[in-house]
């Protein structure tokens, strides 16, 4: 082998090595950084009265649907225990890449993590003790394929709960509608579970109104008969 194929070869592991380590490092600030922003959210997001409200047992299998990089997920990997199961479930995978980073470090063995699509978010069907959306109704385009297969993965007498954002009074937005500020009514998305067929357990409309933007979130439990 010629002095300039080994030169080129020892140049080309030199930058491998250096861009390695600069995706390492970012890896550990972003983890860094999105434990400092979930203690902060811990402040008014109620996640305990969330997780509450999904009735879990050891042994359940839950989804957080929608989770991002794992708020929910990884407080909901103990009610469940080692038996039990989290499916998290997202449709953009780099948040996802981030959660399994997070379990690893964690040790939490029991989270299963789901790439799902827009319409079909990849569910189990009738092994699903609970559903949680937190953050992410908001997001559907169409929220009835979603209901269907949540429906489908549902136990008989299994919980959905899902937390949002009340849209502000239209004096407050300057361009835009609700939709486009990420925010969706509790009587919409109550009309919409009905309309799949689950039961409503019960509804807060002013759940949370001290969140860091001053928005007003709400939450509804329903249940599958």
């Amino acid at each position: 082998m010629s002095y300039r194929v080994k030169l080129a070869l020892f140049l080309l592991c030199a930058i491998a090595i250096l861009f390695l380590a600069d995706t390492a490092y970012q890896a550990l600030n972003t983890l860094s950084r999105l434990n400092v922003v979930e203690a902060e959210r811990d402040q008014w997001q109620r996640p305990s009265d969330v997780i509450q409200a999904l009735d879990l047992r050891p042994g359940n299998v839950v989804v957080d649907l929608g989770c991002g990089s794992g708020y929910f997920t990884l407080k909901l990997s103990a009610p469940v225990g080692q038996n039990g199961r989290v499916l998290a479930e997202d449709i953009r995978r780099l948040p996802l890449v981030f959660l399994w980073l997070r379990t690893f470090q964690r040790r939490q063995r029991n989270v299963s993590i789901v790439l799902g699509e827009p319409d079909d978010p990849h569910l189990p069907l009738q092994g699903v003790n609970a559903v949680l959306i937190v953050n992410t109704y908001h997001e559907f385009t169409n929220s009835q394929p979603i209901l269907i297969h949540v429906v489908q993965s549902l136990v008989s007498g299994g919980r959905l709960v899902v937390v949002d954002r009340e849209p502000r009074p239209v004096a407050q937005m300057s361009t835009g509608t609700a939709a486009e500020h990420h925010e969706v009514s509790s009587e919409q998305v109550e009309s919409d579970l009905r309309h799949a067929g689950l039961e409503i357990v019960s509804r807060q409309d002013r759940f949370i109104q001290n969140d860091p933007l001053n928005e007003n979130w709400w939450i509804i439990t329903a249940r599958k008969p």
